[in-house]
């Protein structure tokens, strides 16, 4: 069974992540920035624009690759969403 993680990016809006076997970022995940550390301290759940549910487990480093559904809605938010 494949082990999966989550990542969390910055942004307006922000990120989270799954990652392949060998502990990689495959994709972050944009989710509300009042979310991250609730969810990094509490292990809550936080929810992604592409619909992605998972825990905040930690953070991406600059260049991490993006969902890029998420990176299409994100894109189509207006300024102020």
């Amino acid at each position: 069974m494949e082990r999966v993680s989550t990542d969390t990016m910055v942004r307006p809006d922000s990120t989270t992540d799954e990652s392949t076997s060998d502990d990689t970022p495959k994709f972050f995940h944009y989710v509300k920035k009042d979310r991250i550390a609730e969810s990094a301290v509490m292990g809550t759940h936080v929810v992604a624009l592409c619909g992605e549910v998972f825990p905040v487990t930690r953070s991406p480093k600059p260049g991490s690759p993006v969902c890029p559904d998420c990176k299409k809605i994100y894109d189509g938010l207006k300024k102020g969403d």
